[in-house]
């Protein structure tokens, strides 16, 4: 149920056409919910005929015109409830792990390459970060705002930090292990 909620949180921060929202998704809010295009196409007709956003008044689009959308004051609650709303933290389910316990039984073929291969993609992914913690939030940027979008960067950061330092581990521990376990 979190799409509809991600959609609302871009559309209440600016009012966008499914266009823009689907760009904004590729360059924020998509680092930490993706989805596409169609996905978020087919949730603007459902907020809009659930009374939660609009087309914004006065834009009669023409075919192949982008229709933008606002907030509604029943999508702002909306919102603020799912917000405040407890909700449990979802188990890790992570394809490498599943993987290397597979190896244990089967045989590690191909499993070290690919491991330098998320070492590398998740080096990449914290120096995409850090760099738009470092042009996006510089000291003076401290309003409410700022700090908790801050937040939301600092876990991608520190979770990138964890997993390119949990790779090096598992990659000293496959260079520890018996050159026929290797292949």
């Amino acid at each position: 149920m979190s799409l509809p909620h991600a959609i609302l949180t871009a559309l209440v921060e600016k009012p966008s056409s499914g266009l823009e929202l689907t760009r904004r998704f590729d360059r924020s809010i998509g680092y930490f919910w993706s989805a596409t295009h169609q996905q978020i196409y087919r949730e603007l007709g459902k907020l809009e005929a659930d009374g939660l956003i609009r087309a914004l008044p006065g834009q009669q689009p023409a075919r192949g015109q982008k229709k933008s959308y606002e907030v509604l004051p029943a999508g702002r609650a909306e919102l603020a409830r799912w917000a405040a709303a407890a909700q449990d933290p979802k188990p890790l389910r992570d394809t490498m792990l599943l993987r290397l316990r597979a190896a244990a039984v089967v045989g590690t073929t191909g499993i070290e390459k690919d491991l330098r291969r998320h070492l590398e993609l998740h080096e990449r992914q914290l120096a995409e970060y850090e760099e738009i913690e470092k042009r996006d939030f510089p000291p003076e940027r401290d309003s409410t705002e700022d700090r908790l979008r801050h937040l939301v960067l600092r876990a991608g950061i520190d979770l990138e930090t964890f997993w390119t330092q949990w790779l090096r581990h598992a990659l000293a521990e496959f260079a520890g292990l018996p050159g026929d376990e290797r292949k």
